[in-house]
C-alpha cells in the first residue's frame, strides 16, 4: 500500500481540508498491514475501497477516526467494557456496536492491539448486490434512490446485514465474513477532512479532531450534522448499546 503524503492541504469553505490520497491500481484483496497505523492515518485510505459482506458490496466514500484513550469522542475513552471489548482487539478486525438502540454501525479496528482505535465506515456507494441491500433496508425499497441505500452509518450496516456476531471477526484471510478490496482505477483520490458528525464536548473539537473523512461531491457521503447540546454529560451520541 504506497503511503499516504504528508502535506498539510488546501482548507475549504466549508471547513473541511482538501487532500489527495492513494492506492496501488488492480482488485485485490486489502493489505492487512494497512490497519497497524493509527486510526486517523488509516481512515482516508479506506476511501474507495469496497466492503464486501454477504453478497452486498459497498464502495467506501465517508469515514471518521476514533483513537481510544487519547480520544474523549471514542468508545474506548473510558476503557474496555463487555460492550465495547471488540474494538480493544487486535488490528484488521471488525468492531459492531448498536446506536440509539436500533441502527448497527461497523468498523474497523486498527493501531497496536488493545488500544481501542478504529475507524467508523459512515457510508459509501453499493456497487454489488443492490437487490440484496434493498430487501435489507425494508422490502424492495424502490422508492430510494440507489445514493442514498447507504448513505448514514445506519443505513450503511443495513445494507451490508452486519451485526454483533461479526465482532472480532478478521477482514483479511480466506476465512474472514467481512472483505475489503482495491477497485480497479483506485490509484489516486482527492479526499477532505473535517469535524466528526455529531461529536459532542471536547471529542467535538475541530482543531483537535478534523478526523471525518470523505469523497468530495460524492452523492453518497451523509450530511454534516454538528453536536448538539445536551443536559446530561455525553461524549458520543453512537455509544454502544
Amino acid at each position: 500500500m504506497s503511503p499516504i503524503p504528508r502535506n498539510r492541504g488546501v482548507r475549504d469553505r466549508d471547513g473541511g481540508t482538501h487532500r489527495q490520497r492513494w492506492h496501488n491500481e488492480g482488485v485485490h484483496p486489502v493489505d492487512p498491514d494497512l490497519f497497524a497505523a493509527a486510526p486517523e492515518v488509516v481512515a482516508p485510505r479506506l476511501l474507495g475501497l469496497v466492503v464486501h459482506h454477504d453478497g452486498v458490496g459497498v464502495r467506501i466514500s465517508e469515514v471518521e477516526a476514533y483513537a481510544g484513550e487519547r480520544d474523549p469522542g471514542s468508545h474506548g475513552f473510558r476503557g474496555r467494557t463487555p460492550r465495547n471489548a471488540a474494538l480493544f482487539g487486535p488490528p484488521g478486525t471488525v468492531y459492531v456496536y448498536i446506536s440509539y438502540g436500533i441502527h448497527r454501525a461497523f468498523n474497523l479496528v486498527c493501531g497496536p492491539d488493545g488500544e481501542s482505535a478504529g475507524v467508523l465506515v459512515r457510508a459509501g456507494e453499493v456497487v454489488e448486490g443492490e437487490e440484496i441491500a434493498r430487501r435489507r433496508r425494508g422490502g424492495d425499497r424502490r422508492d430510494v434512490p440507489s445514493r442514498l441505500l447507504a448513505r448514514g452509518p445506519g443505513n450503511l450496516g443495513q445494507a451490508l446485514g452486519v451485526d454483533l456476531d461479526l465482532n472480532g471477526t478478521p477482514v483479511t484471510g480466506r476465512d474472514a465474513q467481512v472483505r475489503l478490496t482495491v477497485p480497479d482505477g483506485c490509484s489516486r483520490l482527492e479526499y477532505r477532512s473535517g469535524p466528526r458528525v455529531g461529536v459532542s464536548g471536547p471529542g467535538g473539537d475541530s482543531t483537535l479532531y478534523p478526523w471525518r473523512f470523505w469523497l468530495p461531491d460524492d452523492p453518497t457521503v451523509s450530511a454534516y450534522r454538528p453536536a448538539v447540546a445536551r443536559r446530561r454529560a455525553a461524549t458520543n451520541p453512537h455509544q454502544p448499546k
